[in-house]
């Protein structure tokens, strides 16, 4: 086990590195202000480095919100804000415990429809996730399965800033997506009926009834379906 110290205080912290990444960021992006106990209480349990990205991210920032609000990165969390912390979404032990490890892998950001990004575990085969270890995958609330994204934490974040999300998400947003997501509280989502999956939604997704609702009630609702459809159960989608 290393020591907090020793994953704080390093040479070459990714954090920095982050910050001109967000400076040039094509996609809008807001820093949350951390808790630094919070911060420290993932760092020390993913026993990660501030020279990684993950580990940049949650001691230096309370998380991201992105694209108006579509999408949020869990950094240290953000109490004031309302931004669920890294470690509450992925219910590490209070106290550190090197036993414990995310069954699945890593839920490390949603989005307001319900989607989920997940990096992969040591073995994501054994829960029914594609991709390699240490890839992102993501839950699609349109088609109810995982998706590997053949990325890095990394990787994914400077695809977050790239501006892609717009052809990313064809077809999941309507044309009053920005005011409605920015409307929300952290632990909120958006339910959309039809659902995102049906015949009706695709063919006209504006034409859908859609109200705020606990980001709980979203993922639940996706978990639910995904199981009675037939689909593989998508398993742990994270706790807001």
């Amino acid at each position: 086990m290393r020591e907090l110290d020793e994953l704080i205080n390093v040479s070459d912290p990714a954090w920095p590195h982050l910050l001109e990444l967000l400076a040039s960021s094509a996609t809008p992006v807001e820093v949350l202000p951390g808790d630094a106990a919070e911060g420290h209480r993932a760092l020390q349990q993913m026993q990660v480095t501030a020279r990684s990205a993950l580990g940049g991210l949650v001691l230096n920032s309370g998380g991201l919100v992105v694209d108006h609000g579509w999408v949020r990165v869990f950094g240290g969390g953000s109490a004031g804000r309302g931004m669920p912390s890294l470690a509450e979404v992925n219910q590490f032990p209070v106290g550190f415990d090197p036993t414990w490890h995310p069954a699945a892998g890593l839920v490390v950001g949603h989005d307001v429809v319900g989607g989920v990004f997940a990096l992969n575990g040591h073995d994501p085969a054994a829960v029914g996730r594609p991709g390699e270890p240490g890839q992102m995958t993501y839950f699609a609330p349109d088609t109810l399965a995982w998706e590997a994204m053949e990325m890095g934490h990394s990787g994914w974040l400077s695809w977050l800033f790239s501006g892609r999300l717009e052809r990313f998400y064809d077809g999941l947003r309507w044309p009053a997506w920005r005011e409605e997501a920015a409307a929300l509280a952290f632990t909120q989502g958006i339910t959309v009926y039809p659902f995102l999956w049906s015949k009706e939604a695709r063919a006209d997704l504006g034409a859908t009834r859609r109200r705020p609702v606990p980001m709980r009630e979203v993922l639940g609702v996706a978990a639910d379906f995904a199981r009675q459809m037939g689909s593989a159960d998508p398993g742990f989608l994270g706790e807001v």
